[in-house]
């Protein structure tokens, strides 16, 4: 190691270079340079080091890379004495990564965001020249290896990155407003931003599921105005009677939707496709007007108002229960007996049937099930930030790029 002399700009990056190969941040990560290290007692040939894409591109001389080393005030590496490989120095062995170590590596590591996407390492190595004693820069890369404009750095103490990020001449890089963060503040910040973001889509989740179930409710009430009129009321002594009796007793006269009759009760509800009172007159005009069921008298009402509403919620309540229950018990269409005994036209009876949509219920042809909403996919904090081990020509810190 030369004590004195001054290396040149080119000395200067091939020894930083090669330094860089050797260092405890690529390292312990080479799987190529690990291999070469138990071949000749951690001596690496020359002829192999110039195969390295970056080192490569500097320089292939390798009197250059002599010179470079010799003159390095480092100590970190060793020339062999022929001049034609090199080590690690002994003196100058790598830390053992515990928590100890990774704990002081987090508190002399700084964040920085604002690189514009086209940046090259060697532009942003330029740039970092002469702001610190600069360990490590690793360029953060998405899935698809594509440089995402931020880097991690590594100092050589944790009070030189407090400092570096009070640096006023690293706020700015080409025009572009740098954000500049301790990593584990940029961790922290990362953390309250997840927090942020998932309390946001839930009240944004709350908030769509109010506006779906006001809409859901303006169409329910729509739909009840549409039913307007529809709706007669039956009553009487009924014991023998079954709402068969009724689709005969209305065939030709009116549509009918659905029955809401249980056999045996004293009263119940027919819900027709159009008016209920035109249908009523009809039937009492073709039986001589007096319209009775099985011979026995019954009283008919047309429902109207508040009575109307509450009752056709009520149906399609009855309706919604007993489509869930016949899913359950393996999906048959619907249709049969439901609710309080209601019962769908059959056979070359007017059909018709019941389409949901939530808590909205329309009388209208086609049943749909109700599609599973799916679960919002989790992701890492950091995606992209996981380190891949380096392999032969094939890192992604320091400019190796191989």
């Amino acid at each position: 190691m030369a004590e004195n002399e001054a290396l040149t700009p080119l000395e200067k990056k091939v020894s930083e270079q090669i330094e860089y190969y050797f260092g405890d941040h690529n390292l312990p990560r080479d799987k190529f340079l690990k291999e070469q290290l138990k071949v000749d007692d951690g001596w690496v040939p020359l002829e192999t080091m110039i195969k390295f894409n970056r080192l490569n591109r500097l320089t292939t001389d390798f009197s250059v890379i002599i010179e470079s080393l010799r003159k390095s005030k480092t100590g970190l590496l060793e020339i062999s004495e022929d001049k034609t490989k090199i080590r690690r120095s002994p003196d100058k062995p790598l830390p053992e990564v515990n928590d100890e170590y990774k704990d002081a590596l987090k508190h002399k590591s700084v964040y920085l965001k604002g690189f514009p996407l086209e940046t090259t390492l060697d532009e942003v190595q330029e740039w970092l020249n002469g702001k610190g004693n600069i360990e490590n820069i690793q360029m953060r890369r998405n899935l698809q290896r594509q440089f995402k404009g931020s880097v991690f750095l590594v100092l050589d103490s944790e009070e030189s990155a407090k400092q570096f990020t009070a640096r006023p001449d690293v706020k700015n890089f080409k025009d572009n407003e740098m954000i500049v963060l301790l990593k584990e503040d940029y961790y922290a910040k990362k953390t309250e931003d997840r927090k942020q973001q998932r309390a946001q889509a839930k009240a944004k989740a709350k908030l769509e599921k109010e506006e779906k179930q006001k809409q859901a409710e303006e169409e329910e009430m729509k739909s009840l105005d549409e039913q307007a009129g529809c709706l007669l009321k039956f009553s009487g002594d009924l014991e023998q009677t079954s709402r068969e009796d009724f689709h005969e007793l209305f065939s030709g006269h009116g549509q009918i939707k659905w029955i809401d009759f249980t056999r045996g009760a004293k009263e119940g509800t027919i819900l027709f496709k159009s008016n209920a009172r035109e249908a009523l007159e009809k039937a009492t005009a073709a039986h001589g007007g007096k319209l009775e069921v099985k011979n026995k008298s019954v009283t008919w009402e047309v429902l109207e108002g508040d009575v109307e509403k509450e009752t056709l919620k009520k149906i399609m309540e009855d309706q919604q229960e007993s489509l869930n229950k016949r899913r359950g018990r393996g999906g048959r269409r619907s249709g049969g007996r439901g609710g309080r005994g209601g019962r769908r036209d059959r056979g070359g009876r007017d059909q018709a049937q019941v389409k949901y949509q939530g808590k909205k219920t329309k009388f209208d042809s086609g049943d749909e099930d109700d599609a599973a909403p799916q679960s919002p996919k989790k992701r890492p904090l950091d995606e992209g930030d996981a380190e891949a081990p380096a392999a032969k020509q094939g890192k992604t810190e320091n400019g190796s790029e191989n």
